[in-house]
């Protein structure tokens, strides 16, 4: 838990610094993104959330194996910071293994980097020690 407490608050604490090199309309504008981003992962759509992405990301195939190897996928946005072109959401993911037929719940940390209105980068990290 505290590894958490202190990425958001160093998220907190760096990404103001960082706003002033973007207008508060982009921040704004990247912040909408990736919260509209999020809800189509949520409703299994795959080619709207892949289409929030930069073409050479490949988010297509990511996205496809996850639809494809957990059912009921779903974030819960927890934290959400923004400054310019970076958005740092903390959520708590939940799913079921189609395979195995277990139900996890994971802590995420999602670092996105945007360009104009796109998704370009994602940095993840989760607490795979609470699943194990």
């Amino acid at each position: 838990m505290s590894k958490v407490i202190h990425v958001t608050l160093v998220a907190r604490t760096i990404l103001p610094t960082l706003a002033h090199v973007e207008p508060a309309d982009v921040t704004a504008l990247n912040e909408a993104v990736i919260r509209a981003n999020l809800e189509k992962i949520n409703r299994g759509d795959l080619l709207g959330a892949a289409a929030d992405w930069a073409e050479d990301a490949g988010a297509q195939n990511a996205l496809g194996d996850i639809f494809t190897t957990f059912s009921d996928y779903h974030m819960d946005i927890v934290d959400l910071v923004a400054a310019g072109d970076t958005v740092v959401v903390r959520s708590n993911v939940t799913a079921i293994h189609r395979e195995v037929g277990t139900r996890n719940e994971i802590a995420h940390i999602d670092w996105y980097t945007l360009r104009d209105g796109k998704i370009v980068q994602r940095w993840a990290t989760r607490d795979s020690i609470a699943r194990s």
